[in-house]
């Protein structure tokens, strides 16, 4: 199976943020944000595993900085982790100010895509080669997210499924919320 670099996949994409883009108060909304990491990150996995790919989690999306209308927003993808099928794009979003020069970082995420043959069937993707301090330090990090994301499901899976609703009602009762809903007499 070949392999391929971190740089043979390193994609960044640079839109121009219109008034079209705002929300009600102005600034960008984030769902079109989402929607430029998604496109990103579809092209990063495409170009590594020369096949078409979708996304199957985003995780770390905390938006930290807004974006104005009249930025210039660059999205920088690279590939961080390869699985069998899946790779860990991580992305790093940076808007400018074209008049001042003044630029911030408003958010880095990862995206989880995997990579489908013509069939539909999931495909085996290169390895990745890993060149700098840099990489290996990505692709263990993405090792570690995978990691923990399984374990999270698996807990929620646990928890979920050995909770009663009346195990529930108690440990929300210090919290912000009301169960206003008729549950069922035992």
């Amino acid at each position: 199976m070949e392999a391929r670099t971190v740089d043979y996949s390193r994609t960044t994409i640079t839109e121009l943020m219109i008034p079209s883009f705002a929300n009600f108060s102005g600034k960008v909304h984030g769902g079109l944000l989402l929607s430029l990491m998604d496109k990103v990150a579809y092209v990063c996995a495409s170009k590594h595993s020369g096949a078409y790919c979708v996304t199957v989690s985003v995780d770390g999306v905390e938006f930290k900085e807004p974006v104005e209308v009249g930025e210039l927003v660059s999205l920088s993808a690279s590939i961080n982790y390869v699985g069998n099928s899946s790779m860990i794009v991580g992305i790093r979003v940076v808007s400018l100010k074209p008049k001042t020069g003044i630029e911030k970082h408003t958010n880095s995420c990862y995206f989880t895509m995997v990579a489908k043959n013509d069939d539909g069937s999931l495909m085996t993707v290169p390895r990745l080669i890993l060149e700098s301090n840099d990489d290996m330090r990505r692709f263990y990090d993405g090792k570690i997210l995978k990691k923990m994301r399984r374990q999270i499901s698996q807990v929620l899976d646990r928890e979920i499924k050995d909770v009663t609703e009346q195990a529930m009602i108690d440990s929300l009762a210090e919290d912000r919320c009301d169960v206003a809903y008729e549950r069922e007499k035992l």
